[in-house]
């Protein structure tokens, strides 16, 4: 059965709290792993979640702030002491390449694995694995960060009531998915598009062009709400958001599942950001991210 969830590894902006890791996010989507920012001290939260350095298909980095890339050294040094069996891709801002370097080569250790490195650079598609395509879009921050999004091909929902009315049943059912005609009858006339699955990852950044760009029409968001409301002007001078406007860019998105994470050490109570979201008008699934915490993507509509 494939899995499509969100393990949240670490929740905490800038520093570690007692009960809140530094960042790091892994998203299952069916049989790949896709590492989001691993902050210090994710090889542990890895192990306490319960997610294997053979779990990892993809790492993607949105910027070399420490909270979001520190523990990259011990990632990358698990993934060659475990000798994991296929290839690992590293997703990062070409203008940290040599923050990147520092990290993987940070001690001596044994290289078992083949870990390619494709820098983003620019707005667009990453890569099209055929099951997903991954894009990146340049994020607002004192330093160079991208934010990240992946998005499913549409398919095809076959409707058994107008199969029956055109009488096409058995094997003809698949012909006419591979060919799209049978006898006269189209595939549009017995079938409806299934709308892909959208998953954004928007981290330190101020409102821009990117933040919609990779929220629109997403199942589900994760997104840094470091401040909360009364504090705006202090997330706009630090290239944050606040919980207010995180939830008003996924109610202007189409979100349907909106998780905030990246929390100062400031706050204490996690409602806050809960009732802050709900007043800025969005009303579909919202959770406030804890360590540890697994967040299954909204079912297909």
């Amino acid at each position: 059965m494939s899995v499509r969830e969100l393990v949240v590894l670490g929740t905490a902006s800038q520093v570690p709290t007692r009960h809140r890791n530094h960042n790091g996010y892994l998203l299952r989507w069916d049989g790949e792993g896709i590492l989001f920012d691993p902050g210090e001290g994710t090889q542990r939260q890895m192990l306490r979640a319960g997610v294997a350095a053979h779990d990892l298909n993809r790492i993607c980095v949105t910027h070399f702030h420490g909270d979001h890339s520190l523990g990259l050294a011990g990632v990358i040094q698990r993934i060659n002491l475990d000798k994991v069996p296929h290839p690992v891709v590293a997703h990062y801002p070409l203008s940290g390449k040599r923050f990147f370097d520092r990290l993987r080569h940070a001690t001596a250790y044994r290289e078992t694995v083949a870990l390619t490195e494709e820098p983003v650079d620019a707005d667009g598609v990453l890569v099209d694995t055929g099951g997903y395509t991954l894009e990146a879009a340049r994020l607002s921050h004192p330093v160079e960060s991208y934010g990240y999004r992946l998005v499913e091909p549409d398919g095809r929902r076959m409707l058994p009531e107008r199969l029956v009315a055109h009488g096409i049943q058995g094997p003809d059912v698949g012909r006419i998915q591979r060919e799209g005609v049978l006898g006269g009858v189209s595939l549009d006339e017995v079938s409806e598009v299934r709308r892909g699955q959208r998953f954004a990852f928007v981290m330190d950044t101020r409102l821009c062009d990117g933040v919609f760009t990779l929220a629109d029409g997403c199942d589900m968001l994760v997104i840094e709400s470091t401040f909360l409301d009364e504090d705006a002007a202090l997330a706009t001078e630090h290239g944050h958001l606040t919980a207010g406007q995180a939830a008003r860019v996924a109610l202007d998105c189409g979100v349907r599942h909106l998780v905030l994470t990246h929390f100062s050490q400031r706050y204490t109570e996690p409602d806050d950001f809960e009732r802050q979201a709900r007043d800025a008008g969005f009303d579909g699934e919202l959770t406030v991210a804890h360590d540890l915490l697994r967040v299954p993507l909204p079912k297909r509509r």
